[in-house]
């Protein structure tokens, strides 16, 4: 693979760049706070979605030794609404191990790096890359993308660990292996997107064997989208407080209180439920349609706790609170 690959997305790369809050300059004392924040929360989650929430957290902690200090429900707190929470479970665990462990210093070694919860090869040489400036490339669906179709070659056909072993000179020429890893990824989020991607503007046009090839390889489709339907059964009483447990049919928010939900069947029995509303919800690739059932009572089973439908101390999924917003309507 040539050097010039990696000179043309560099300067791509300086003259385009999305200005984003987590690029600190390589001295900067916040450089190791702010990649590790932005890496657990960029896990699954668009940049725009994330950046919010990144400001949130960097304006209420300043440094990886205040965020180190928090407990568990402060952090799902201030994660609320960002999902898959355990991100910020893993984000804390690992924040502390920093901090005690290693000084508030971040290793230097994979394997060690591997070691850190929540943390496999994609973020680890992320990590690498970003805070120590180590050849190393997270091979993400953006970097794939890229690599394919500069070789015309589909993803499953290509071993991209043994590719970036092979061309580890060509591709690493600078000293600016952290910017390289970024930019890669930058260019397949920006150019070299999964649809209509802006071949007419591509740095590498002049040399992509996808661009002259006459049988283009199909990239890898996004994940499919899954749509689920589920009953949610609300008790609640004339104090505004509504019954949560542990007990449900839902994968996605386990160990998480949340109103009895069951999967739609076509012989369930609602009676003695008065139906409430129909809505939608979305969590990543799964489309939820949901059937709102509710029923004042004073008694629950005895799994179950009351929680005030008001309450905004506690975190709360983003799921849950929407729960509540639509039973609130009652009061």
């Amino acid at each position: 693979m040539s050097p010039t690959l990696s000179k043309k997305i560099l300067a791509w790369y300086d003259n385009s760049k999305r200005d984003l809050p987590w690029r600190v300059s390589k001295k900067s004392p916040k450089k190791l706070y702010y990649r590790v924040l932005s890496e657990f929360m960029l896990q699954q989650t668009q940049v725009k979605t994330v950046i919010p929430y990144f400001k949130k957290f960097t304006k209420k902690y300043k440094s990886l030794e205040s965020l180190a200090k928090i407990n568990e429900n402060q952090i799902l707190k201030l994660w609320e609404g960002l999902g898959y929470y355990r991100r910020a479970r893993n984000l804390l665990a690992s924040v502390k191990l920093l901090v005690k462990k290693y000084d508030s210093k971040f290793p230097k070694n994979f394997e060690e790096v591997k070691k850190l919860p929540g943390v496999g090869d994609y973020t680890a040489n992320a990590l690498l890359g970003f805070i120590h400036n180590q050849p190393t490339l997270a091979v993400d669906g953006n970097v794939k993308r890229v690599f394919a179709r500069y070789l015309n070659k589909k993803e499953t056909k290509i071993d991209f660990k043994k590719l970036i072993s092979f061309n580890r000179k060509s591709l690493f020429i600078t000293n600016r292996n952290s910017d390289f890893v970024e930019a890669l990824m930058e260019f397949g989020a920006l150019i070299c997107k999964p649809k209509d991607p802006k071949c007419s503007h591509c740095c590498l046009k002049t040399s992509c064997k996808y661009l002259k090839s006459s049988k283009k390889i199909k990239t890898k489709n996004e994940k499919k989208v899954k749509t689920i339907n589920y009953d949610i059964f609300c008790y609640i009483n004339k104090k505004r407080q509504i019954a949560l447990t542990k007990k449900n049919e839902v994968s996605f928010l386990k160990n998480f209180y949340l109103p009895p939900i069951k999967k739609m069947r076509n012989n369930s029995n609602q009676n003695n439920w008065k139906f409430l509303k129909n809505y939608k919800n979305s969590i990543s690739n799964l489309k939820l349609n949901i059937n709102l059932y509710y029923k004042f009572s004073n008694k629950i089973p005895q799994s179950y706790y009351w929680h005030s439908i008001n309450s905004n101390k506690e975190f709360m999924p983003s799921f849950t609170r929407k729960i509540f917003n639509q039973v609130s309507t009652l009061f």
